[in-house]
């Protein structure tokens, strides 16, 4: 069997999927856009290499992971990265929005998850992958990636039932 190149429509119906996973890989917007750009860009450049059998989001997604793996490794742009992930606050949020300065909050302790973690459960949670699809996306076996996960859940339990913090005045 000849291997069929990958459709445009094919790609573009992944689109969403493979920017949500970027922008939860780099916690970066124009990052997470470069990240999917180079990925459409190689997934282009091999598409020879597509099993039209496979998954074909398991295959674009285990690209944005290893290009994502790759430039950690070469450090470009994770100075830049961090420091715009640490610029950002919940202070943009107007205090009358209370589900808004709530989900921000849940962001945030996910966004500061492991990263093993963080992109094991942004598989399975969010793009409702099984943990056999994430693990081989992620290089692991399936039995790690629920490690993760659950190490990953606790660890928010932990931060939900963490008492919430109280201000205080001077003179009390």
């Amino acid at each position: 069997m000849v291997p069929r190149k990958i459709g445009k429509i094919d790609v573009m119906n992944e689109l969403p999927a493979l920017r949500r996973y970027a922008l939860s890989l780099t916690r970066h917007p124009v990052d997470a856009e470069d990240l999917v750009h180079d990925a459409l860009v190689r997934a282009m450049e091999r598409s020879a290499t597509y099993n039209p059998a496979g998954n074909l989001r398991g295959w674009l997604l285990s690209i944005v992971h290893n290009l994502h793996i790759d430039r950690l490794r070469s450090g470009k742009s994770a100075a830049a990265r961090d420091r715009d992930f640490a610029a950002q606050s919940p202070d943009m949020l107007a205090p009358t929005q209370m589900d808004s300065v709530r989900l921000s909050q849940v962001r945030q302790a996910f966004d500061r998850l492991p990263d093993e973690q963080r992109e094991a459960m942004h598989l399975v949670a969010i793009e409702g992958l099984s943990y056999e699809e994430a693990a081989a996306i992620l290089g692991v076996p399936a039995g790690t990636v629920m490690s993760r996960i659950s190490r990953g859940r606790e660890t928010l339990r932990r931060w939900e039932s963490a008492p919430p913090l109280r201000l205080i005045r001077k003179g009390q």
